[in-house]
């Protein structure tokens, strides 16, 4: 069997602040100042389309992006990340999660907001809320979770809620039975990751539950900006978890230049491979930065 290809990018960060009158909020004011200060030299388009340009010489089979396409969730941000998802692909061929830069701030998630995306963000089949979103793409079902609302001033944090969990828990063991390979997509890690409290999920263990319970057989996050990788356990032994790099970033620190994860998908008669390519950034272009195997 031909392995399944799903790239995963994360973090984007490209899109330039507009801020109209009536979208200014302390929030975004000191968002703007970090931007001029350090974001806009950081997330660079042109790394990013680099990037865009090796998922295709790598004819990939899907895209899933873990959020962060824009700095202040802006209306002209988000019309501007929406051409820029016009141009990687079709919702058939791109699935997303929001990031809490693309909640930044309240009316973020209104008409103007990223709801605005929803092609790529909803699932196959009309449900009874956005998420969990369930998209079906090969042998994949990914699984979209929301962990993102607008937050207070200095605060990036996120929270999945009781209700959304439950509805994880009930999604994931349906799809379980039917025998798609799980991925779960959300912005904020559900495992520790180093971050400081502040930019933490608040309510992790719904998350941990929902799959110690009906199982997964990936979990894909953003939001460190680091590669990341641990388990969570499931019913049929520990679920991979892994996070990424920035997609567009110059990289003041090694740890955090940009780069993109590759993933091979096989079915077997035990169940699923899934193996690993890292392609980053060396200042030109994206190549071979490693290979790793999952659990």
């Amino acid at each position: 069997m031909v392995a399944y290809r799903l790239a995963h990018l994360t973090d984007l960060h490209t899109t330039a602040p507009a801020i109209a009158p009536g979208e200014w909020t302390p929030k975004r004011a000191l968002g703007l100042l970090s931007w001029h200060l350090r974001r806009r030299d950081e997330h660079r388009p042109e790394i990013l389309a680099a990037a865009v340009a090796d998922l295709r010489a790598e004819a990939v089979d899907h895209v899933a992006i873990t959020g962060d396409l824009t700095n202040l969730g802006t209306a002209a941000e988000v019309d501007a990340a929406l051409e820029w998802l016009h141009r990687l692909g079709t919702p058939a061929e791109v699935s997303l999660v929001p990031g809490n830069h693309d909640a930044y701030a309240i009316g973020s998630q209104g008409p103007a907001g990223w709801q605005r995306w929803a092609p790529y963000i909803g699932s196959d089949e009309a449900r009874a809320s956005l998420f969990p979103a369930v998209r079906r793409r090969g042998p994949l079902a990914l699984v979209g979770v929301s962990s993102v609302h607008p937050t207070p001033i200095f605060l990036a944090g996120g929270s999945v809620g009781e209700e959304q969990a439950a509805a994880l828990e009930k999604t994931l063991a349906t799809l379980g039975a039917e025998g798609w390979c799980r991925v779960v997509l959300i912005h904020h890690p559900p495992v520790e990751a180093g971050q400081a409290r502040r930019r933490r999920l608040r309510d992790p263990e719904v998350v941990r539950e929902a799959i110690a319970r009906a199982g997964a057989e990936l979990v894909l996050h953003g939001h460190t900006h680091r590669e990341h990788f641990a388990t969570l356990p499931g019913p049929r032994g520990p679920v991979p978890v892994v996070g990424g790099r920035s997609a567009s970033a110059r990289g003041r620190k090694p740890e955090k230049r940009a780069s993109y994860h590759l993933f091979r998908i096989e079915r077997t008669k035990d169940g699923w491979v899934i193996g690993l390519d890292v392609r980053g950034f060396d200042g030109k272009s994206f190549g071979d930065a490693g290979r790793r195997a999952l659990v």
